[in-house]
């Protein structure tokens, strides 16, 4: 599953570099799967639609830190656990239950972003 970032996020910023994928934006940020990654061309997101890897979208959330499902791999492949988890003061990155993921979902997911 991937990680979310509740609305008790403090605006911090300490998970933002922990991030592997680039996957977590500051609030009102627009983002693109290119962004820290090695991908190119055109990209399927989680919903089906096929997107160019440079296009922008629109802002996860206007108020605080949040995290691009389609780019979250849970640091499976990198780290033992996710590095925004452990680095937060106030525990906000958590699963998100609406997400739940397979390890070799999440694996093949880092493989797409980082060729």
């Amino acid at each position: 599953m991937a990680i979310m970032i509740t609305d008790e996020c403090i605006n911090c910023g300490a998970c933002e570099p922990e991030c592997p994928n680039n996957a977590i934006y500051e609030g009102g940020v627009e983002w693109a799967i290119s962004d820290g990654t090695t991908v190119s061309g055109e990209y399927i997101l989680e919903s089906g639609e096929a997107v160019d890897v440079s296009s922008k979208h629109n802002p996860g959330s206007d108020d605080y830190y949040f995290i691009v499902p389609d780019k979250c791999t849970e640091c499976v492949g990198f780290h033992e656990e996710p590095q925004c988890a452990a680095v937060c003061p106030v525990d906000c990155c958590v699963p998100d239950p609406e997400r739940v993921e397979s390890k070799e979902t999440l694996l093949a997911r880092k493989e797409r972003l980082h060729l």
